[in-house]
């Protein structure tokens, strides 16, 4: 079976505070972009097996794939495994999903070539023990999410914008940037939250484009805080950094203009561009 493994980025992120379990309670909203993995895969008797076209993702137990493929075996009691092949079109660690996305699309595949039924709570479930994100990823819609990211509330963003997503070479430790953000928070006052449930509009669109990760990340690394910089000057109307980066996004009005900032960045950095209002189709 061949499935596709589509990215997103944070239309926002509040980091809320650290949790008795280690993980930390946030606020986001997901929003998928068309940038997408590839994954083809076959049953095997029992052994789990995995393969990209990079070097760079651990092919063993610690791929989340791999972990997919344990965690719902043992849940089902099949002595099955997996063969998984990945051609890796995400970047690896620039706040865009693609393990997460890469493990939900392994766990929506699973049952179909093991031939089993699998309901949708134990696939939440297990998504959930494989990563926090993981279970929006099992979903083609945008949600807000609170607690570790996994309590969802599918919601209407509209987005008549051209996304533009500028990655550069730089990878950012998702556990650093939690820490550093830990040492270097004062403010324990609570905010209002990120999003109410009231319907988002294009308006309304900046009240949500927040990212605590930001100031810390730019310190360490002024070529991202130059990126979203750019982003701006070509054009775009709003540009953030989406998770701990080191991606930034920027949404624009005018094909055109996104075109231009497209072309501008591609000579240094990895780009995409998402047409507006993308459904992926999972």
């Amino acid at each position: 079976m061949v499935i596709t493994a589509y990215a997103k980025i944070n239309l926002g992120l509040r980091v809320l505070g650290k949790r008795e379990d280690g993980f930390h309670d946030i606020e986001t909203i997901f929003h998928r972009i068309d940038l997408h993995d590839e994954l083809n895969i076959d049953a095997t008797d029992s052994i789990i097996s995995v393969s990209a076209d990079t070097a760079a993702l651990p092919a063993d137990e610690r791929n989340l794939c791999w972990k997919a493929v344990e965690l719902l075996r043992t849940e089902t009691g099949t002595p099955r495994g997996a063969a998984i092949r990945l051609r890796k079109n995400i970047p690896i660690g620039a706040g865009l999903g693609g393990g997460s996305s890469d493990a939900a699309a392994v766990l929506t595949a699973l049952p179909k070539v093991w031939n089993l039924s699998v309901d949708a709570s134990t696939l939440a479930a297990v998504a959930l023990n494989v990563g926090s994100d993981v279970p929006y990823f099992l979903h083609n819609k945008s949600a807000y999410a609170e607690s570790r990211g996994e309590r969802l509330k599918f919601v209407t963003i509209p987005l008549p914008f051209f996304i533009v997503v500028v990655t550069p070479d730089i990878h950012i430790s998702t556990s650093w940037a939690y820490g550093e953000l830990s040492k270097q928070r004062r403010d324990t006052s609570q905010r209002s939250k990120l999003y109410d449930g009231a319907t988002c509009t294009v308006a309304t669109l900046p009240d949500l484009m927040k990212n605590d990760f930001e100031a810390i990340v730019f310190e360490a690394h002024p070529e991202i805080a130059e990126i979203k910089r750019e982003l701006l000057s070509h054009g775009a109307t709003h540009a953030l950094m989406s998770g701990s980066g080191s991606s930034v996004f920027g949404l624009f009005n005018a094909e055109n203009d996104a075109r231009r900032a497209a072309d501008y960045f591609k000579s240094k950095h990895f780009v995409s561009m998402t047409a507006p209002n993308f459904i992926p189709s999972l």
